[in-house]
């Protein structure tokens, strides 16, 4: 039944929708870069390298990690578009695509049932044994 209701309230339409806001910011960024956009603040991250873009990443989501830590929702929203933003820059200086990071997204919920960080490789682990085979076939597509 949970199932069911979180289907109906986080189904396609709100995933095409956050998908769409990244690739609406994917777009406006490739603009900015190509200067037929103005946006000061972007056009200074993008002339910065990758390190000054990283740096900024890890600043967002260190500030929605304590205002979390600290209880407060609505600081954790802004600084979860601070972090969209920051990491959308980060890709587009790697050229990567938001549709790569949906595609990774899919696969990993084929592979382990839901969307959710990959277990670390060790030595012994069967556990991650089981799920090779799926990753390595699931990558050969």
């Amino acid at each position: 039944m949970l199932k069911a209701k979180v289907k109906e309230t986080f189904g396609a339409a709100a995933n095409a929708n956050g998908q769409d806001r990244l690739a609406r910011l994917a777009s406006a960024i490739a603009e900015v870069r190509a200067g037929g956009r103005l946006s000061p603040r972007t056009a200074k991250l993008l002339a910065s390298d990758i390190a000054k873009m990283a740096k900024k990443v890890v600043e967002e989501a260190a500030e929605a990690a304590i205002d979390a830590v600290r209880g407060d929702r609505g600081a954790v929203v802004h600084e979860s578009v601070d972090l969209l933003y920051n990491l959308s820059i980060v890709w587009s200086e790697m050229g990567i695509d938001p549709d790569e990071v949906w595609a990774e997204m899919d696969r990993r919920e084929q592979v382990l049932g839901m969307v959710e960080k990959l277990p670390k490789a060790k030595p012994d682990d069967d556990g991650l044994k089981a799920i090779e085979p799926d990753l390595i076939r699931l990558g050969e597509d």
